[in-house]
């Protein structure tokens, strides 16, 4: 949904780009935990979505992607190891 009056340009391509960048982040931030964790990026995928640190990552966004890379890892490790998970 692109406007084409100069009014409501802004806010689609806006909500779009942020969503996108959003998305961008949260496969960055699973494949940076596969990496350091040693296992395959789907598993990595799937234990952060069981233990709902992937959720912890939409809703906290605005602060997680000012966050060095590191820090997040080790918040989502620990996040998910008090939800019982054992990586």
């Amino acid at each position: 949904m692109l406007y084409l009056c100069s009014e409501n340009i802004h806010l689609p391509i806006f909500m779009a780009t942020v969503l996108l960048n959003k998305i961008e982040y949260i496969i960055l931030l699973v494949a940076a935990f596969a990496a350091h964790s040693k296992v395959s990026e789907a598993k990595a995928y799937r234990y952060l979505s069981q233990y709902g640190a992937l959720a912890l990552c939409d809703k906290h966004y605005g602060i997680m992607h000012t966050l060095s890379l590191e820090e997040n890892i080790q918040t989502l490790q620990s996040y998910c190891q008090r939800k019982g998970g054992s990586l």
